[in-house]
């Protein structure tokens, strides 16, 4: 396995992390492959029991075998559109041995997802910092950027002192995953909360009336649409209308400066816009649905995802 490291530019093969069976991994493989590019499918799942996975720290190599026999060296790897790590699957087995043997694969696969000189559409750190949204926040607003009024927290007094200082709030998982809700008097009574938050603490967030935008960040290009839905969470909402827009100069420069402090080489950011037309931060996402998005819009995105895996 030991080789010369191949200088980037010169290398040939484009993995897509994720599988055939997600529309969006398949998109842009379809793409690259339109583009005569070599590609591959990379999904975690099938490591142990259908891929294999090698590192030789000494030399600084690593190697990937798919289930199709296909054997990829890192050092000829360009880059990585990280569509979706979905961790890996050991077989079958007594629950003590399988932990370990889960460890011990995503150990050897987490290293590898941080295997360097390689262009991680996006990185390892990108992930982290989503997976740790208020981090992400406190980040975004370190910048300048604004963000609605936000507590995280599982002690009932803070969240409830905070609450009586808004008019509306909205409540959301601190790691995300479940719809955004408005919250209710029911939702803040005293024994309620104090037995919700047993189990895990909560993300409180002024509602800012106004209407849902998103930002497509691809390297230096800025694509923005309204969202028109009357639903809290636009993604409840089937028949939400996407209309381009052109965003304030000033918002289109905000969201280039958000996608390098989160180390994001593309994301989907998300903005609540007041009828006054002020911007509110909710999130940036390291790997958004936007296929959609396309579709309505005409926004070049797989086109620019394209450029810059092949760059």
């Amino acid at each position: 396995m030991t080789q010369a490291i191949v200088p980037r530019e010169s290398r040939t093969t484009i993995l897509v992390l994720g599988n055939a069976a997600d529309p969006h991994a398949a998109r842009i493989y379809q793409a690259l492959e339109a583009a005569q590019c070599k590609v591959y499918y990379w999904d975690t799942c099938a490591f142990p029991t259908e891929s294999r996975l090698s590192l030789i720290p000494q030399a600084q190599t690593a190697e990937l075998v798919l289930a199709s026999g296909d054997r990829i060296s890192f050092h000829q790897i360009k880059s990585v559109f990280w569509r979706n790590f979905s961790g890996v699957a050991p077989p079958a087995m007594p629950a003590e041995s399988r932990q370990i043997a889960e460890w011990d694969c995503l150990s050897l696969t987490r290293s590898l997802l941080q295997f360097p000189d390689i262009r991680w559409v996006n990185s390892w750190t990108a992930y982290q910092f989503h997976q740790e949204k208020p981090r992400q926040l406190a980040q975004v607003h370190r910048l300048g950027v604004t963000i609605p009024a936000t507590v995280i927290s599982n002690d009932p007094k803070i969240l409830q002192d905070f609450a009586a200082s808004q008019r509306e709030l909205i409540f959301k998982p601190v790691y995300g995953g479940a719809h955004t809700e408005r919250v209710s008097p029911a939702h803040l009574e005293t024994e309620r909360l104090r037995q919700t938050l047993r189990f895990a603490p909560v993300t409180l967030q002024q509602y800012v009336a106004g209407t849902n935008v998103r930002s497509y960040v691809l390297g230096d290009a800025v694509y923005t649409a309204e969202i028109r839905s009357d639903a809290v969470d636009f993604r409840q909402d089937d028949g939400a209308q996407l209309i381009p827009l052109q965003p304030p100069a000033a918002v289109a420069q905000q969201s280039r400066a958000i996608a390098r402090a989160l180390l994001l080489e593309w994301t989907a950011i998300d903005w609540r816009v007041t009828p006054s037309g002020e911007y509110f931060f909710l999130e940036a996402n390291p790997s958004p649905m936007f296929i959609h998005f396309e579709n309505k819009t005409g926004f070049p995105i797989t086109q620019k995802l394209v450029e810059i895996l092949m760059a």
